[in-house]
């Protein structure tokens, strides 16, 4: 379909982890449960947390947090992605392509603060302790959670404003399996110079800022930490932040690779694969990376897995 300008751009073609017919189902039948576990699994937390008083505090304010933004963070490509598969179409309405590049925006950069705040989080529990009812206060964490909240739409809403002046010629074929920022702009015919800014400008800071803020943390921890005498409290001490570790690690490692290389080393593959990971594997792993490690939210998750087997009984 040829297109001339973004007002004649009704929609885009998505070719999805692969264009051969043959590998549908295989996607499909690997991608359904994947998304289910990942839903339900970030949905138990949230409702683990919520409903054990012991776990009303900061660090699992923030996990049941990052939980809801996993759920929105799956839903917002896959079950597009299945039902093109089911109805054997491929494509995507201009106005609905540009709402996944603002929530997928929106959400990874949540991801991204969320992290940070965890991590803030335990620098404070070990290196000031003392101090954490303070610093780590409800008004506290209620002030972090709306200001990330408040940046990311910004961000998110900047990039998608950017993408709507933007001219679409010759090809509406996406090599991706979602909408996302950098297979449009190879597609534009304008001038994306202020785009490409912005991802690595704007784009950057996001993430560079909150990744050094981590970093920093950890550098403090680990100081702390080392100076515990006993062997038990520095296990008991690195227990706490093994999991988080885990996340930030695979969530910035994928995201770094997708938006912060360079444009020529860019391949749809390799980018595909990539973006699979910070948006698809990492909210589903996340769930079972942090309750597989800590005794309280696996006693809490079979609190509740006991009462609904008691209500079900009953019933």
């Amino acid at each position: 379909m040829e297109m001339g300008n973004h007002t004649s751009a009704s929609q885009f073609i998505l070719l999805g982890l692969s264009s051969r017919p043959e590998r549908q189902e295989l996607i499909f039948g690997l991608f359904l449960p994947i998304y289910l576990v990942g839903a339900a699994g970030n949905l138990l937390i949230i409702l683990a947390i919520g409903s054990d008083s012991r776990l009303h505090m900061p660090m699992y304010f923030f996990l049941s947090s990052l939980s809801l933004v996993d759920v929105c963070f799956i839903s917002a490509t896959v079950p597009k992605m299945l039902a093109n598969i089911q109805t054997q179409t491929r494509s995507i309405s201009y106005g609905g392509c540009l709402a996944q590049i603002y929530f997928c925006i929106l959400l990874a950069n949540m991801d991204n603060f969320l992290l940070t705040a965890m991590a803030y989080d335990r620098y404070v529990a070990i290196c000031q302790p003392l101090h954490y009812s303070t610093m780590m206060s409800l008004p506290a964490c209620a002030l972090m959670l709306g200001s990330a909240w408040l940046v990311a739409n910004l961000h998110s809403l900047l990039h998608t404003l950017l993408m709507a002046r933007l001219d679409f010629c010759a090809s509406n074929v996406i090599p991706y399996f979602f909408c996302d920022l950098v297979p449009l702009l190879q597609l534009s015919c304008s001038n994306t110079l202020p785009n490409q800014l912005m991802i690595l400008l704007v784009g950057g800071l996001i993430v560079l800022i909150p990744f050094l803020s981590i970093l920093i943390s950890y550098v403090h921890i680990v100081s702390a930490v080392l100076r515990v005498p006993s062997a038990r409290g520095k296990q008991k001490a690195f227990s706490t932040c093994g999991s988080h570790l885990a996340v930030v690690i695979l969530f910035y490692g994928t995201i770094t690779g997708v938006y912060l290389s360079p444009s020529p080393s860019h391949s749809a593959d390799k980018d595909s694969l990539a973006s699979v990971m910070y948006m698809v594997v990492t909210p589903t792993l996340n769930p079972f990376i942090y309750c597989l490690r800590n005794k309280d939210m696996k006693g809490a998750l079979w609190k509740l897995v006991s009462v609904k087997a008691a209500i079900h009984g009953l019933l």
